[in-house]
């Protein structure tokens, strides 16, 4: 089997500093200047780390940061068929990346990044005329990946394509691409479609499903959640607010002003700090007044994902001196029936962060109504 690797090494740069996407030069420029590092190139190292050992010969791939360097890393033999202009990569180079491993024919294309990364992909196989059959899996490593393209953590695109190197029978069928504008996104609306397909494995475990988004007409259980989470609120305990409706609405019935999609933080009923981004958030805890700290964040529609999605801003520096003792993890009946059973989902970074994370926890689905639900860690 002939495999292809090209990594977008600023996806998900944006995320954990609040940008809330990374497309563009600009915000990358931003993000870099909030000190924000590059995440891409250790997600798909820990992919690799999953099939290393059965490779079957050289991985085609691009220069540098974009594949070769995490190629080499692994120990896996490349042949470089793209080189960048600069280390400051483009979503042109992403795309002339992979129209250059489609003139190779390879059997499948490995990708990280996150929905836009996956746009630039679509792209490329529409220029080449590969985008009817050629097989993709992408390593999430974006901050915002509600595209049905994406492997549910990097460590199961790898044992996806394990299975595929050792001859495991998958079938494959065509999934969404999704984008959203981001622009919009930064205002505090969710702007998604879809804007095309490329086919993928059939795994119900491993690859994850397109999320499902929008408002949740189901006010009268969020209202019945918001005032369950407001009844057992403490005094002196600063509470980080994540992003979503589900959390929107405990905001509302505070009274209080909500980042739709980032991260705030009350203190005895008072809103502290709006839209935090890690360092933000990290500044926080430093602080004398707050000794008692809990995060509240509620699961991604259809996906799961509690962190990892989203969400990044609530790092694995934040989880750890939090404690996950003190995550308050709030949904609707009816979103976790969405998952179809499929269990909960925390993909960090840290893979010890996550095991640590997983287990049958406790979800405030109503008025003293509490559901007990299981969550995978990658």
């Amino acid at each position: 089997m002939k495999l292809g690797l090209v990594i977008n090494p600023m996806a998900g740069i944006g995320g954990a500093v609040g940008l809330k996407g990374s497309d563009g030069r600009e915000i990358v420029e931003q993000a870099l200047h909030k000190g924000a590092l590059p995440r891409a190139q250790e997600r798909a190292l820990a992919a690799l780390s999953r099939f290393r050992d059965c490779v079957p010969g050289t991985v085609f791939t691009a220069a540098g940061s974009m594949g070769q360097d995490v190629l080499d890393k692994a120990g896996i033999e490349t042949e470089v068929v793209y080189s960048p202009a600069s280390q400051n990569t483009t979503a042109n180079d992403t795309r002339n990346a992979v129209y250059a491993l489609c003139e190779k024919s390879i059997d499948l294309l490995l990708f990280a990044g996150g929905d836009g990364t996956a746009r630039d992909v679509l792209d490329a196989l529409k220029q080449h005329g590969s985008d009817e059959k050629l097989t993709v899996i992408g390593i999430p490593a974006g901050c915002k990946i509600h595209s049905a393209v994406y492997a549910v953590t990097p460590a199961q695109a790898g044992e996806l394509v394990a299975g595929l190197i050792e001859g495991q029978l998958l079938s494959v069928k065509s999934a969404e691409v999704m984008d959203l504008d981001e622009d919009a996104f930064r205002a505090g609306q969710v702007k998604a479609s879809c804007y095309g397909y490329m086919h993928v494995p059939v795994d119900e475990q491993r690859m994850q499903a397109m999320k499902q988004g929008g408002v949740d007409t189901e006010s009268l259980v969020l209202q019945d959640i918001a005032a369950d989470f407001i009844d057992n609120m403490q005094d002196d305990v600063l509470y980080l607010i994540g992003s979503g409706t589900t959390t929107a609405a405990l905001m509302e019935s505070l009274g209080l002003d909500n980042t739709l999609l980032g991260i705030d933080a009350i203190f005895n009923g008072e809103l502290v700090a709006s839209d935090l981004a890690e360092q933000d958030i990290l500044s926080l805890l430093d602080e004398e007044a707050y000794t008692s700290v809990k995060i509240v964040v509620t699961a991604i529609g259809g996906q799961g994902h509690v962190f990892g999605r989203g969400n990044q801003q609530f790092s694995p520096a934040v989880i750890r001196r939090v404690g996950s003792d003190n995550i308050v993890i709030v949904a609707t009946r009816n979103k976790l029936r969405s998952l179809e059973g499929r269990p909960l989902r925390v993909d960090t970074g840290d893979t010890e962060l996550d095991a640590e994370l997983a287990g049958m926890k406790q979800i405030i689905t109503g008025y003293e109504q509490r559901t007990l639900y299981r969550i995978n860690g990658s």
